[in-house]
């Protein structure tokens, strides 16, 4: 695919898949795809599980842009330059965008595999894709309510299990300690890990609907015991992943 293919789709609504998740872009369907590296801008990750590419699809016959894999803070780059795809969907027309990613359960509730909607987040990586003028955008409401309830009545609709919580954001690459995810717990955050929340400010900046959706691909440090890795983040986040295809699907 061209970046001009991509430009005449003009898709409205967007999914960021994160770790391990890619594969739902081959569940949905792919029309055509362009890697990141053919984007003025943008590069591909060095993370394994992020495959680096547009991946563009169709449900019920409307184009749908997916963005297969993300950058991350962890991986060098600044704020500014983890969320340059959003930039460029925005110019692509994406008006709406769905953020996905893979993380750690801190809520004794949620159970390793499932899903849960974001309702509120917590930024502790320290930077933004605000910083370098007085870019001062309202945050109360990141992520839309009226879509969460959308996704809220397909989860109903499928018997699907969807729970609701606060995604807590780190800078990584190391996770959490035990203390920090007490800490964590006390500022009221029930899922954590460390990427999303750059990508959800700067598309609210642009006036784009956001909906963000977690994998919990395993428990938080100190929670179980156990040694944490991300290759069972990946595998975790694979096996699980039917679920949030048939949850798209319906919602979109």
């Amino acid at each position: 695919m061209s970046l001009t293919h991509l430009q005449q789709a003009r898709p409205e609504t967007a999914i960021v898949l994160g770790s391990g998740l890619g594969g739902i872009a081959d569940a949905l369907g792919i029309e055509a795809e362009l890697p990141y590296a053919d984007v003025p801008g943008l590069s591909a990750s060095t993370v394994p599980g992020h495959a680096g590419r547009f991946v563009l699809t169709r449900v019920n016959g409307k184009p749908v842009l997916i963005a297969q894999g993300r950058r991350h803070l962890y991986e060098g780059l600044s704020a500014h330059e983890v969320t340059a795809g959003v930039r460029f969907m925005h110019t692509l027309g994406v008006r709406r965008i769905v953020l996905t990613n893979a993380a750690g359960a801190i809520k004794d509730s949620f159970a390793v595999g499932d899903l849960m909607l974001i309702t509120d987040h917590l930024n502790l990586l320290g930077t933004t894709p605000m910083l370098g003028g007085a870019h001062f955008h309202d945050m109360s409401e990141v992520y839309s309510q009226a879509w969460r309830a959308e996704f809220l009545q397909a989860a109903e609709k499928l018997a699907l299990p969807l729970h609701q919580g606060v995604y807590a954001a780190t800078l990584g690459p190391q996770y959490e300690t035990p203390a920090e995810i007490r800490m964590m717990r006390t500022l009221g955050a029930d899922a954590v890990g460390m990427s999303t929340v750059p990508e959800a400010i700067q598309a609210r900046a642009l006036g784009m609907e956001v909906a963000g959706i977690s994998m919990l691909t395993n428990w938080a440090a100190g929670l179980k015991a156990q040694t944490l890795h991300h290759s069972e983040v990946v595998s975790v986040g694979q096996a699980a992943s039917a679920n949030l295809v048939a949850l798209l699907k319906t919602v979109l």
